[in-house]
């Protein structure tokens, strides 16, 4: 057996205000990959920052056998970070450059030990990852989301960690993105423990670890193995919470019947000795014999059916019955000739109609998620009618659903020439970053702020539905996982009123478990307003049904993909 790199010893984790975020964990992840599961909330991330020292457990023990890099689930929303703060050699850079204009103090050589090409050494990890050179001198928040992910991910690669935490590092990452990551996996050396919901990704792992009510459980072998194996598991759970239950039912009948007869001996004996039949010591004697052979047959009867019973107890823990997320959004009214909105790139518009499902793809850096604010910013009645006017007899607007694809103009416009204006201002908007947020407020103060007229029991009632109860509902959104906070911001959405006629979502299924993409899925099929969608995630388009499907290149051209 291999020595374990990271041990997790009955840990145990509350936050300030005394939630509880885990309970008495235990586990090991070896060396290798290992990919790590589980629902939303369930404690993943918390884990990993608990792994990585950056949090400090209640109780219990976390051993790690070398140095650990990080790669958290927020770095995006620190906009106004420095690239090289996320690769990790700000400090460094800082330094030799200190020292190259004439500053001697020895601190510096502290800092900058023996990497004194650590900037080209910089510039060179993320060209390999795909981004210009230039890129280190930018902010995160100058890059798209994709780029700040693989820009931290060329940091980790850069300092060489004998143990690396991914926290759901293909969120944002476009198709090609993706793929450079995926052969950054295949050959990764040390131990790789990786938190995400995408499954290609998960199918790389060496090992499966599930997150699952505070028990850390692990297989060996990826995703799809492990899934296989665990509904393999589930099936012959639940044959035997069937089995046990027929074992209960029958030891139930046998005791009916058990006492039936033994009310039954009990009648015929008092009617014998009230007609004098036999002598009174005799039946006398016949009593107390029968009350102790009836007295053993309840036990014995009883026992079994006590244990039947555990039996059944046992066998139904073993059955998962997980509740699931239940999102279903309000009908706007959208006619299918109204007019939702326009993209342009300054030679064509494009028009989103009625309840269309439109999907906005494009590589990372192209601009998808600037033209989505645009268009949000858009949303003001006036300027949105005022545009509706200007354009109405435009020779190449069209409903997107009706485009023909003509290619390239000549001279590809810039992104500067990219338009994108709403003609409604009931618009519900889920930005990519997740950060329309406030992290200081708790999750009914969020919601609440964007629906002030719907009681706080409504407020609460719905929460429910997205598995966020009780207590939870008073927690500060700052201590949510990635998948809660989307689901609160979700919620927002489901009770904006009046309803949004527009649903403008950038990359929704980011950190999103499985079973909550099926249920979005099936509320967005269900909605009957329309849908402008910025994903990377293939299969969620497809099951999406999208109309049409524009590509953003980066010159700045909207074309039909």
């Amino acid at each position: 057996m291999p020595t374990p790199s990271i041990v997790l010893d009955r840990v145990t984790f509350a936050w300030p205000d005394g939630t509880l975020a885990l309970r008495d964990v235990s586990g090991a992840f070896n060396p290798g990959r290992t990919g790590l599961v589980g629902r939303n909330g369930s404690g993943k991330s918390t884990l990993l920052r608990l792994v990585d020292g950056s949090l400090t457990p209640v109780s219990g023990h976390v051993t790690a056998a070398s140095p650990i890099a990080l790669l958290p689930q927020h770095l995006t929303l620190g906009v106004d970070r420095p690239v090289a703060e996320l690769l990790g050699v700000f400090d460094k850079i800082g330094a030799v450059r200190a020292v190259e204009g004439g500053d001697v103090d020895p601190r510096h050589f502290d800092t900058i030990g023996d990497d004194w090409d650590i900037e080209a050494r910089s510039v060179a990890a993320l060209a390999e990852a795909g981004l210009p050179a230039d890129a280190l001198h930018r902010t995160v928040g100058e890059l798209s989301g994709g780029e700040a992910v693989l820009a931290a991910v060329a940091g980790i690669r850069l300092r060489n960690a004998p143990i690396t935490l991914l926290d759901e590092p293909t969120n944002n990452l476009d198709r090609n993105a993706r793929a450079r990551l995926y052969d950054l996996v295949r050959a990764w050396r040390g131990t790789l423990v990786v938190v995400s919901h995408d499954v290609a990704l998960l199918n790389l792992m060496d090992d499966t670890a599930e997150l699952y009510e505070n028990e850390l459980s692990v297989f060996g072998g990826p995703y799809a193995q492990w899934r296989e194996w665990l509904e393999t598991q589930q099936d012959a759970a639940r044959q035997a919470e069937r089995a046990a239950a027929q074992v209960v039912a029958r030891e139930k009948r046998q005791r009916i019947e058990a006492e039936t007869k033994l009310a039954h001996r009990a009648a015929v004996g008092r009617k014998a000795q009230v007609e004098k039949r036999v002598p009174g010591i005799i039946a006398g004697g016949r009593k107390r014999t029968a009350q102790v052979s009836a007295g053993k047959l309840r036990t014995e009867v009883g026992e079994k059916e006590a244990s039947a019973r555990a039996a059944l107890d046992a066998a139904e823990r073993r059955v998962r019955d997980d509740d699931t997320v239940v999102i279903d959004l309000p009908d706007p009214g959208v006619p299918a000739g109204r007019r939702i909105a326009t993209i342009g790139d300054g030679e064509r518009i494009w028009i989103v109609q009625g309840p269309e499902r439109v999907a906005l793809i494009g590589p990372n850096g192209a601009g998808k998620t600037t033209l989505l604010e645009r268009l949000v910013a858009s949303a003001a009645a006036s300027e949105a009618r005022a545009y509706t006017n200007s354009v109405s007899g435009h020779a190449d607007a069209r409903p997107a659903s009706a485009m023909t694809g003509d290619g390239a103009p000549a001279a590809a416009p810039r992104l500067s020439c990219c338009t994108a204006r709403a003609h409604t201002d009931r618009i519900g908007y889920l930005p990519q970053r997740v950060d329309g947020l406030d992290d200081a407020a708790s999750v009914l103060e969020n919601v609440r702020a964007a629906a002030p007229r719907v009681p706080p029991a409504e407020i609460r009632n719905r929460l429910a539905r997205f598995l966020i109860r009780g207590d939870a509902v008073a927690r500060p959104v700052a201590s949510l996982s990635g998948g809660e906070r989307v689901r609160v911001a979700l919620a927002r959405l489901l009770l904006a009123d009046p309803p949004p006629q527009l649903l403008v979502l950038d990359e929704p299924t980011n950190n999103l478990d499985l079973d909550t993409v099926d249920q979005l899925v099936e509320a967005l099929s269900a909605y009957r307003g329309a849908v402008l969608v910025v994903s990377h995630d293939d299969a969620f388009l497809e099951r999406l049904g999208v109309d049409t499907t524009l590509e953003l290149t980066p010159e700045g051209v909207v074309e039909r993909a």
